[in-house]
């Protein structure tokens, strides 16, 4: 369905706040639709995650956002300018990395940057010194003259990003950021992409790690089967999945005893002395639940909050978790 003229105005108003805008963003190949009229809104300087399961029009989504693959339908602006209108000015405002390191391994991590520096027409002096730059920001400096073949998996990663850095984009699709990363790696990475979202760049992530999308991202959209079945923080899509309890242990079975009688629908343990009362984890349920022990002079020894997880939330969403592959290719 084409946006009415009022849509598109407000559009136009909010795209000072936001780096990515689509309206009913639809793809098929063939008969199979791939992505069915979904709506995303990414706010300027935020990280922004794409999850779901193999098939779920993930890259999909990202390859028609980064003008690589047209839409078949729908309306989208990224950086303020209108994709199918303006798709050059969306290549202007973007930076793409992905899966699979662009870097050349036959020149050096310094000659990388100078070649991409040249592909963007920065200038003989202006382009070594943003290669000298971003060399230095990503540690590299040690390595500038050696070939990136001879590159740890981590500094090939840490090049590609300083790479597409190279134009200032506003916007950048990192496409599986840490797949293959050791685990110190990754963290280091994690570093980077955080320091870049304080800088005011705006990240569209995806990835198969679901702790990095916990971590990272200010906002999760889940895709399956081409929809968007939820979009929020971690904690919200968390609460959208039940499961959540604190766990109450307790000095003696007395003691037990009475809180028992007291909160009603509990699950218990003799042995341990501990009830597992069902609960949302937050601040005004554990003191009302507190609050009620308390009233009736019942001591607890201990107190431990338990909520759902991000692998969870996607078995309720997609009945897929995270060692099923959770993206989409």
């Amino acid at each position: 369905m084409k946006p009415t003229s009022r849509t598109l105005r407000g559009m136009n108003r909010e795209a000072v706040q936001t780096a990515i805008r689509a309206i009913g963003l639809r793809k098929s190949f063939g008969d199979k639709v791939v992505l069915d009229g979904i709506d995303l809104d990414v706010q300027r300087g935020t990280i922004f995650s794409l999850l779901g399961p193999n098939g779920a029009g993930k890259t999909t989504a990202v390859r028609i956002l980064s003008t690589l693959l047209p839409a078949d339908g729908g309306h989208v602006r990224v950086g303020g300018c209108d994709l199918a209108e303006d798709p050059d000015g969306v290549r202007r405002a973007i930076g793409v990395t992905g899966q699979y390191s662009a870097v050349d391994g036959l020149l050096t991590g310094r000659e990388n940057l100078i070649l991409m520096a040249d592909l963007h027409h920065l200038g003989r002096a202006a382009g070594r010194h943003a290669a000298d730059e971003l060399l230095e920001r990503f540690d590299l400096v040690d390595a500038a003259k050696k070939t990136a073949a001879t590159y740890s998996g981590g500094m090939r990663r840490r090049l590609d990003i300083a790479m597409t850095l190279i134009g200032s984009p506003r916007i950048i699709f990192l496409d599986e950021p840490t797949t293959g990363l050791d685990p110190r790696s990754r963290r280091t990475m994690w570093e980077i992409i955080r320091g870049l979202a304080r800088d005011g760049v705006t990240i569209l992530l995806t990835t198969q790690y679901l702790e990095e999308a916990d971590h990272l991202a200010d906002r999760i959209a889940v895709l399956d089967g081409g929809r968007l079945v939820a979009e929020g923080t971690s904690e919200e899509l968390k609460r959208l999945v039940p499961g959540g309890h604190v766990r109450l242990r307790f000095g003696d079975l007395a003691l037990l005893d009475a809180a028992a009688r007291t909160l009603g629908a509990v699950t218990r343990d003799d042995d341990a002395l501990s009830l597992q009362v069902p609960s949302d984890g937050g601040v005004r349920s554990l003191r009302a639940l507190l609050g009620r022990l308390a009233d009736e002079s019942i001591e607890v020894d201990e107190l431990s909050v338990h909520t759902p997880d991000l692998d969870d939330v996607f078995l309720a969403l997609t009945g897929t978790t995270e060692k099923d592959e959770v993206t989409s290719k």
